[in-house]
């Protein structure tokens, strides 16, 4: 399921590249978010007490997460961005994981998790045969700051959702605030707000669907984090990175090198082991 997670996220990422306008991506994957969570809430038991001050703090975490992405891709490349963000959040989501949850790897688990954040972050830099930075020194220091994002909703949402008792309920509240806290900022922010809504009507259909597959792909990886060690579902989710690696050399023409082919079966062999550890 976390891989069908990571396909799912891989798609979505993509679509929100493909939206020019960035305050318009964020909305409307916003508003996807909104509806869905809202009707979900309805559907799923209500989360218990205990976590609240979760969700609370992953609702601003994950909102400002959303923003720094768009921007992100405003200013990088998809295949530095995506791959340096996803790599460098398994290193803190395991770092984090261990400090402030007290959980454990294997050797094997350990040294594979390593391997595939190493070889996401490192496909961020060969974007070119002279081995230079793919896109921008702005665009990896936002990546970098999403990756950072990435880590601390994740621990908030692993502790949240084994505290809640319904992890699914959990998720669709969770999507219901923030897509009304984002949208709310997207409006605040726009210098041309009819200039804004003429982005959002331009875009709508693929950035609608872009926000259903983030509420799916992320619904299914707070459930696994009930289930599994944070660690081991970041690094599987984050197998998102080579499909998103083979969708910006299709749709982005970006290049896709023999180091990063390398790079690639270096991260598919550490899901490999990941799987069997």
């Amino acid at each position: 399921m976390v891989l069908v997670a990571a396909l799912l996220h891989s798609i979505w990422n993509a679509v929100a590249k493909a939206i020019p306008d960035r305050l318009a991506a964020s909305s409307l994957i916003s508003l996807a978010h909104l509806a869905a969570g809202s009707v979900g809430i309805l559907i799923f038991p209500m989360p218990a007490v205990e976590s609240w001050p979760y969700l609370a703090a992953s609702t601003a975490i994950q909102s400002a997460y959303l923003l720094i992405l768009t921007a992100s891709y405003k200013h990088g490349d998809f295949s530095q961005v995506y791959p340096l963000a996803r790599g460098s959040a398994v290193v803190l989501i395991a770092g984090g994981a261990g400090v402030f949850l007290g959980e454990t790897l294997t050797p094997l688990q350990s040294l594979a998790t390593l391997a595939v954040a190493g070889a996401l972050i490192a496909l961020a830099f060969v974007g070119s045969p002279s081995g230079k930075v793919s896109g921008s020194r702005r665009g990896a220091a936002f990546a970098l700051l999403t990756g950072a994002a990435i880590a601390g909703y994740s621990l908030v949402d692993g502790t949240g959702a084994r505290e809640s008792g319904s992890p699914l309920g959990y998720a669709m509240w969770l999507f219901a605030l923030q897509g009304v806290v984002v949208l709310g900022i997207c409006w605040l922010r726009a210098p041309d707000r009819s200039a804004l809504l003429g982005s959002v009507r331009t875009w709508w259909r693929i950035g609608m669907f872009g926000g259903v597959l983030s509420l799916i792909s992320y619904a299914i990886v707070v459930w696994a984090q009930t289930l599994a060690p944070l660690a081991l579902v970041s690094a599987l989710r984050e197998s998102s990175v080579l499909l998103a690696g083979v969708i910006g050399f299709l749709f982005f023409k970006e290049r896709f090198s023999k180091r990063r082919a390398v790079l690639t079966a270096i991260a598919v062999a550490g899901i490999a082991t990941l799987q069997l550890g």
